[in-house]
Formats: C-alpha cells, sequence, structure tokens
C-alpha cells in the first residue's frame, strides 16, 4: 500500500492571522516613525537656537563624521557622549542640538543629555534634515 494515500495535508493558518500580524507590524513602525517625528526640532526653533549660539553635535561614529560632516558640527560619537558633552558644554544651560544618520541615535543622544541636567537640548533628526536647517548658517 503506498503511503502518500493517506498522508494528511499541511494545515494553512487562516488569512485573518497574516492581515493582524502585518496590522501590528505596521502599527509599531508608525508609532516609532511618529515618535521619532514629535521629538525632533522644528527649522525655526533651530534657526532660533542657532541664532542664540547652540552646539551643533553630530553623534555618528567618527568613520561617519570622517567621510562626510556639516560645517560647524561637533562629533561626538553617542557611545562617548556621556563622558565627554562636559568638556564641551560645561554649562548645562548651553543650547545643544543633536543629529545623526537617521535621527535614531540623536534622539537617543538627546535623552542622555536631558537625564544629565542638559535642559536646553533638541534633536535635529537625520543629517539630511539637520543639512537642510543648517545650510543657510
Amino acid at each position: 500500500m503506498d503511503n502518500t494515500e493517506h498522508a494528511t495535508p499541511a494545515r494553512r493558518k487562516p488569512a485573518y492571522r497574516n492581515i493582524a500580524v502585518w496590522i501590528i507590524i505596521l502599527g509599531a513602525i508608525g508609532a516609532v516613525m511618529l515618535m521619532k517625528r514629535l521629538n525632533q526640532a522644528s527649522p525655526s526653533t533651530a534657526r532660533d537656537w542657532l541664532n542664540k549660539g547652540a552646539l551643533v553635535i553630530d553623534v555618528r561614529s567618527e568613520a561617519e563624521y570622517r567621510d562626510q560632516h556639516l560645517p560647524g558640527t561637533i562629533n561626538i560619537p553617542l557611545g562617548r557622549l556621556e563622558d565627554e558633552i562636559a568638556r564641551h558644554a560645561p554649562k548645562k544651560e548651553q543650547p545643544i542640538l543633536l543629529h545623526c544618520q537617521s535621527g535614531m541615535r540623536s534622539g537617543l543622544g538627546t535623552s542622555t543629555l536631558k537625564k544629565l541636567g542638559y535642559g536646553n537640548v533638541l534633536n535635529l533628526g537625520s543629517y539630511g534634515r539637520a543639512k537642510e536647517m543648517l545650510g543657510s548658517r
């Protein structure tokens, strides 16, 4: 007798489970993007802070900074920010604008500096966004 005649067919997941998974994934991505946008400085606020002497800190790696960076920025990689910030901004009232490649590291850096007591810290977001905002300075 042939065993293939009695094989049970593979069970397929109901379509609604696949749809639910995609809805959850897309919702999570949307939430991350929204939070990222809400925590970024507006162009007008960034310009105001620059006019008041804000430091612009690039929290990307040294290699990324060497490859390409915006004029007048300071490079402090995110992993060294906590240890090196006081050398560049000894007064915690100093306005500081952070940026990175995508806006994620600068968002983390903004949180780190706020926890250290720096009250005037804003995230410019991505390199491209920072370039647009700083281009006219």
